[in-house]
């Protein structure tokens, strides 16, 4: 890919299997300068060379938590201006999307595989965050998103 097309990529998740999932997309940023975000030190060797940045976990029950999560997040995005936010979830995902939305960045939000019944608390969320919204399961697409269009299993 040419460098005048390439994009500078932010992918986030949550360790475990949010973490996996959004691993398994990185053929698809194949030729664009990607900056993975996750919440677990460890995790990011392994990645040939790849540009790992380590964030806290928080969720809404961890005020304080949440807030140093979305500082570190605010000046990471700032920092690196990326093109596109892409996340599996959960909560750093969604507050990714916020900033990178609130910065001009086109914005994308995968429910986890896990949710085969209905999206995730943290995918509802991201209706109003997210330019596209994708499920893995077919039976959870709406007209307006989110849409099925494979699963990365």
């Amino acid at each position: 890919m040419s460098q005048s097309r390439s994009k500078k990529i932010l992918a986030i998740a949550s360790g475990g299997g949010h973490w996996v999932q959004l691993l398994r997309l990185r053929p698809a940023f194949e030729g664009h300068h990607v900056h993975l975000v996750t919440t677990v030190k460890g995790l990011e060797y392994n990645l040939d060379g790849a540009m790992v940045h380590i964030v806290r976990d928080a969720s809404r029950w961890d005020k304080i938590g949440l807030v140093i999560m979305i500082l570190q997040l605010f000046w990471l995005i700032i920092r690196l201006r990326p093109r596109v936010v892409i996340t599996t979830g959960a909560a750093p995902g969604v507050v990714a999307l916020a900033i990178g939305k609130l910065l001009g960045a086109r914005t994308i939000w995968l429910d986890s595989i896990a949710n085969a019944q209905e999206l995730s608390m943290s995918g509802r969320a991201a209706k109003h965050l997210a330019d596209l919204r994708l499920t893995q399961w077919p039976e959870l697409a709406e007209e307006n998103g989110p849409f099925y269009h494979g699963a990365v299993l």
